[in-house]
């Protein structure tokens, strides 16, 4: 569905993207990581056809990247596309026109894109009446209307309390479930595990691992790993090199990688005579293998 391959881009003399190279299978929800500045709206300009690349390839269903592509791709931006003093219906009416849909055509392309995201019965609604979580969703029905078999999610639940989140993640299923395949960029790891088959971690426009998370899983050497809260962490630090278990920092927090789970009594028992406040075991998660990734640990 969507190749690129080694793309670079720079302004003046910062390059943005340095041979960025991905694929998405058609069907899937690839999962595009990377702090602010890594690449991520430059690529999506220029999948958009927004932007020219400096060299490299990019197509979608095996055609280039051009106007052409255009009516292929949707787009639901981090910002909602919306006129909040129109309604649900007008909004949708307003951008299917712009994708030229006329006639019997639009009202089908209009209908169809609201019962997608679940706001048949709020069509006639004002957009500012709308909850956000809402104004989410029909964000995404901006980018469903003209029928496009790829879309691009930017960041699409920033923002959101919790119950808005899970609404939007389960419209995300539905649409790979009617075979669109999706590029989600997001912050929340969380919502990478639990929507993407595959995930590429992005960084000064590289991408530096990409796969599934049971592949991207080798970028840590745990099978679990335990929080150690400890007044002589140099202490639990030396005793854990000897125990040959690497010690990380996540935020505060000192963290030791665990070849295999352990209980409780026996990482105690391995710590034995250091004074320790609190223990803490985690399973192995997106954030510890992003943040292996991103600060180039051996």
């Amino acid at each position: 569905m969507l190749s690129i391959e080694n793309l670079q881009k720079s302004y003046g003399q910062r390059r943005v993207l340095q041979g960025l190279t991905l694929y998405v299978p058609p069907g899937q929800i690839y999962g595009l990581l990377g702090a602010n500045g890594a690449g991520k709206t430059t690529t999506i300009n220029i999948l958009c056809h927004l932007l020219e690349p400096d060299s490299g390839k990019i197509s979608i269903d095996g055609i280039p990247v051009s106007e052409k592509t255009k009516s292929r791709i949707g787009i639901a931006p981090q910002e909602n596309l919306l006129y909040k003093s129109l309604s649900c219906q007008e909004n949708l009416t307003f951008f299917a026109k712009i994708y030229g849909l006329k006639g019997r055509k639009l009202r089908e392309a209009v209908a169809g894109s609201l019962a997608a995201v679940n706001l048949s019965d709020r069509a006639g609604s004002i957009v500012e009446t709308l909850s956000g979580g809402m104004q989410r969703r029909l964000n995404i029905a901006i980018a469903l209307v003209h029928n496009p078999p790829f879309v691009i999610l930017d960041e699409p639940t920033t923002g959101l309390d919790i119950e808005a989140r899970y609404e939007v993640w389960e419209l995300i299923r539905r649409l790979q479930g009617q075979g669109i395949t999706v590029l989600l960029t997001t912050h929340l790891l969380d919502e990478a595990e639990r929507l993407c088959q595959k995930i590429g971690i992005l960084k000064e426009g590289r991408i530096l691992a990409e796969g599934s998370l049971t592949e991207l899983q080798k970028y840590v050497k745990a099978r679990e790993i335990a929080i150690v809260k400890t007044p002589d962490e140099a202490g639990a630090i030396a005793r854990a090199e000897e125990l040959g278990f690497p010690h990380r920092y996540y935020s505060s927090d000192l963290a030791f990688w665990l070849p295999k789970p352990l209980e409780l009594s026996e990482i105690l028992s391995y710590f034995e005579g250091i004074p320790l406040d609190s223990i803490s075991r985690q399973p192995v998660r997106l954030e510890h293998i992003y943040l292996e990734v991103t600060r180039g640990k051996p």
